[in-house]
């Protein structure tokens, strides 16, 4: 494509949304082209719709001008998928970023919504509060500010186990078709009309009512997990992103089509909430809890997060600034503070004789004068056992759990104890912002440091050795391993810096290889994105979707070409 067609195009993107919504300075857009973890590449221009219309337009001049669109929300994904990856592209790439479209309608008295292009799950939370109802997650990527489209097109798992991943069959969306059209998908189970103009208008102006939502039996969430979890006999992950089982329409779609809105459901918040701090130096017993409390409890747990001790002084030490943000300011400061860090950084690579990944190292300078953040009995648990697990309970399942603990540890090596509302919270915070230390420690010291691997795994629902024993010619190349993750799930984030000249891509390949041989699937939650090969299943559900491969080309490391050639 030419550099006047490129100008060309840019015209008609300004005329839709406006000069200031139309990105195209290089140091401008970088906030846009790099992932937030992890990948990077070149678009020619960022553009910013502020309604569905404006979205509608713009779809409809990239499409005819035959460049390739990569859709984003709020870039914090982990592997890399709301991005460019690279500069080998067969065509100019431009990407729509759809935050400035930021509505949520609560539909039947807050027990669904539907979420537009760029509403996050930090917004929905706080609109349920006064229906004393909560989205399907309310800890990790609700902190960060993620958007609610994001978590569905991503199959995003999360924490929490009575839920699975965040799924539903009601959407509206945009796709081209095999014949290079673009069009409009109305499964949302609202009346809207009939053209798209017409749909997408009376969607943001809330131009129905009761009578036009259609109650049918398509889902709008994932309704067979909480009995899934509970099969541990199973030589089956309980979830992965690959699964065909929700795969369909915007559900896992990655980026491959242009979501305008999504229908979810709401989830009734527990009366009472209790946390227990869990502590063993044997992962057989960790092992044998779990299998008894997803196969006898009446009452599943809220959430059940691991921490390995070596990753319980990582975050102490390195996520530690992160940790106090949240406790004194709250998360809503959160999104914040992530977009002042990119602007440092890009800051820091202006200037040559600023060091690199500037913004990691004042935040780690300034919490050194923070004193001690976690509860002493953490701590004391910490210097006590290996594996540390927080279970959550709701309502009638605390004492269902109490009774089995007290129980348990009589017969077994470890022990327990109740926490407090302030320690509850501070354990639940600790083992998410655990998330960040490894990037912060490998910014800290990669001087010293090879390549990093961030991995994420599901065993099988009867795998026993869930803790990871690698071989000895594997393990010796690693420098620092960081474990943790959703035990009841058996999805666990195994995070690996490894030693100076080792070549990390060889040996994630031979990590994966044992995996494979134990019936692992990888990725579980945070989707394939840049980083992960897309399964067969999964590269034709994206092949189907997207026939001329104009969305997202790419992903999974599936062709970058125009018709997938």
């Amino acid at each position: 494509m030419s550099t006047r067609k490129i100008a060309s195009l840019i015209k008609k993107l300004v005329k839709i949304s406006g000069k200031a919504n139309v990105v195209t300075k290089s140091w401008d857009k970088e906030a846009y082209e790099k992932g937030w973890r992890y990948g990077s590449g070149n678009a020619f221009a960022v553009t910013r719709p502020g309604n569905l219309l404006e979205l509608w337009e713009i779809l409809k001049a990239c499409n005819k001008d035959g460049v390739i669109i990569i859709m984003q929300a709020a870039n914090t994904g982990l592997t890399g998928g709301s991005t460019p990856h690279g500069n080998d592209y067969d065509r100019p790439v431009v990407i729509i970023n759809t935050m400035r479209i930021d509505d949520i309608h609560l539909i039947d008295n807050g027990k669904q919504i539907i979420g537009l292009a760029g509403s996050t799950l930090y917004s929905l939370e706080r609109k349920l509060e006064k229906y004393d109802r909560e989205p399907h997650s309310v800890i990790g990527s609700t902190s960060i500010g993620a958007s609610i489209i994001g978590g569905v097109c991503n199959n995003s798992g999360g924490s929490l186990v009575q839920r699975g991943p965040s799924f539903t069959e009601l959407a509206l969306y945009a796709r081209v078709n095999k014949d290079g059209k673009l069009e409009l998908i109305n499964e949302l189970g609202v009346d809207l009309g009939s053209n798209p103009e017409e749909i997408l208008k009376n969607l943001e102006d809330r131009n129905y009512n009761e009578k036009n939502i259609v109650h049918s039996d398509k889902l709008a969430s994932d309704n067979k997990y909480s009995d899934i979890v509970r099969q541990i006999e199973s030589k089956i992950p309980a979830r992965f992103n690959s699964d065909s089982r929700l795969l369909g329409g915007v559900s896992g779609s990655s980026g491959k089509v242009a979501v305008f809105a999504v229908r979810l459901d709401t989830y009734q918040k527990p009366k009472r909430n209790q946390v227990f701090y869990v502590g063993t130096n044997n992962p057989n017993v960790f092992w044998k809890m779990r299998r008894d409390i997803l196969s006898k409890f009446k009452n599943l747990p809220v959430l059940g997060d691991y921490m390995h001790r070596d990753c319980y002084d990582a975050a102490k030490k390195y996520s530690k600034d992160t940790f106090i943000v949240i406790d004194k300011l709250g998360t809503n400061f959160l999104p914040t503070l992530f977009e002042l860090k990119r602007k440092v950084d890009l800051l820091s690579k202006k200037f040559k004789f600023l060091p690199d990944k500037l913004s990691d190292r004042i935040m780690q300078f300034l919490s050194y004068l923070w004193p001690n953040h976690l509860p002493a009995r953490m701590d004391k648990f910490r210097d006590m056992y290996e594996h540390h697990w927080i279970i959550e309970m709701s309502d009638d399942g605390i004492e269902e759990a109490k009774n089995y603990l007290d129980i348990f540890f009589k017969e077994n090596e470890g022990d327990y104890f109740e926490c407090t509302k302030k320690e509850g919270e501070k354990a639940s915070l600790h083992r998410f912002v655990s998330a960040s230390a490894f990037g912060r420690y490998h910014a800290i010291h990669d001087k010293n440091l090879g390549g990093a691997m961030s991995l994420d795994v599901a065993f099988p629902r009867n795998e026993k050795e869930w803790f990871e024993k690698l071989p000895k010619e594997i393990d010796d190349l690693i420098e620092l391993k960081l474990y943790y993750g959703h035990l009841f799930c058996h999805v666990l984030h195994q995070n690996y810096l490894v030693k100076k000249g080792v070549d990390p891509d060889f040996l994630l390949e031979k990590i994966l290889k044992l995996y494979d041989r134990r019936g692992a699937e990888y990725p579980a939650e945070h989707n394939v994105g840049h980083e992960y090969k897309a399964k067969p299943n999964l590269s034709k559900f994206y092949k189907d979707l997207d026939p001329t491969n104009t969305f997202n080309p790419g992903i999974g490391k599936t062709s970058k070409k125009k018709n997938w050639k």
